[in-house]
């Protein structure tokens, strides 16, 4: 899937980004790439002695040996964290694209940061790498044109099979160490020092915080947050720090990808919440109360979906909630140039549609899925024009390309 995109990509671009969390297995595609180059060299900021040669000769890669006539594949993992690297890409850009093929990884939001100062917009193409989600480990391949045509298709094929797949992501993240060695000590081993060594070296190392002490507090209060919309005037008050200092390290966390945040859904909803933003982590296990951890897992699913459908260039999708003020909600909604597209509710074990969501699924005219923790069959039921769909999560999602 993920070799596929860059293939895309790489056809119309010389340089192209790989952005995700750290540790989800970014360096480990960058060299499975590499492999289908008979030239290539790997750069690494956070190694000492390749941060050297950098600095004595920025055009380092000049020197690679070659093994024929090809063109060499050059991979740049980490090099946001060098002060200069925006107009540092942009120059090797503009001077060698047509000659040799450029990988960036980064932990950091490379899309982020390329908002600020000079621009790199034009000079490259962005695709995503995430932790292993139930789509990617249950293998179905479905097209991503096959999903969109009909997104309600579901096989209860596999069902044991898949369910084991979900109660492991459950306990043990879709991070790659944790997930692969089976284990909950390595889990809670990793988990707990995971967030830690990201604020205290990478964030503090690139961005201005003062006060890491409180922003790590800010991440251990997240998890009792997941599945209502956040208020920072609550944080603010549990941390006695500035509204500021908390939408900043909010934002912060995004753009190292500690969590990420969906906004509401207004068109065509009255009296709809304007503001007001959910937060998820991608860690899911760290979150105790079961309903809002499975909450978290549909978040991280869908989200993948739709970042990889926008990188794989099939719309402009976007994932929302829907909530007005009446406390009428529904969990999720999939929206492509702003227009909606599906409706999604997340709940433990109800096999009949929850009424909210059938009333905005008549407001929206779209179709909806209602997804189950428990559960062992599905029912399709018909909501005047459009059906809603109530299933299992772990059947339907595994189909999610």
């Amino acid at each position: 899937m993920y070799i596929k995109i860059w293939q895309e990509l790489a056809k119309d671009k010389g340089m192209v980004f790989l952005a995700g969390p750290r540790q989800s297995g970014k360096t480990t595609l960058s060299k499975i790439i590499a492999k289908s180059f008979a030239n290539s060299l790997y750069f690494n900021w956070d190694i000492a002695d390749d941060r050297a040669m950098f600095m004595e000769n920025p055009k380092f890669f000049e020197h690679i040996e070659r093994k024929d006539s090809s063109v060499p594949f050059i991979i740049f993992d980490e090099i946001h964290k060098y002060r200069g690297w925006k107009n540092y890409l942009k120059g090797i850009y503009d001077r060698f694209h047509e000659d040799y093929r450029f990988l960036v990884s980064g932990s950091g939001r490379l899309d982020i940061y390329q908002r600020g100062g000079d621009s790199l917009a034009g000079r490259y193409f962005l695709f995503h790498l995430w932790p292993f989600t139930i789509a990617e480990l249950a293998g179905q391949n479905t097209l991503i044109k096959d999903f969109l045509t009909n997104p309600l298709r579901i096989s209860m094929e596999k069902s044991r099979e898949f369910k084991k797949l979900w109660e492991r992501l459950s306990v043990l993240s879709g991070f790659p160490e944790p997930y692969l060695s089976g284990k909950d000590t390595t889990y809670r081993r990793w988990s707990n020092t995971y967030s830690r060594q990201l604020i205290r070296e990478d964030i503090r190392d690139i961005v201005d915080i003062k006060s890491v002490q409180e922003m790590e507090t800010l991440y251990l209060l997240l998890p009792s947050r997941v599945g209502s919309p956040l208020s920072i005037s609550s944080l603010m008050n549990d941390l006695r720090v500035s509204y500021n200092s908390i939408r900043n390290w909010l934002s912060v966390f995004e753009r190292f990808f500690l969590t990420f945040s969906i906004p509401t859904w207004t068109g065509k909803i009255s009296r709809a919440i304007q503001k007001e933003k959910k937060v998820y982590l991608w860690d899911s296990p760290r979150i105790r109360d079961s309903a809002a951890r499975f909450e978290n897992m549909v978040a991280i699913e869908l989200w993948r979906a739709v970042t990889l459908w926008n990188d794989a260039g099939f719309g402009n999708f976007s994932l929302h909630f829907i909530k007005n003020k009446e406390k009428q909600e529904v969990d999720f909604l999939i929206a492509d140039n702003n227009k909606p597209f599906l409706l999604a509710e997340a709940k433990l074990s109800d096999m009949h549609p929850s009424k909210t969501l059938m009333a905005f699924q008549q407001k929206l005219g779209v179709q909806a899925v209602q997804l189950t923790a428990n559960g062992e069959g599905y029912r399709l039921i018909s909501n005047n024009t459009n059906k809603i769909l109530v299933a299992p999560a772990y059947q339907w999602l595994s189909r999610l390309p």
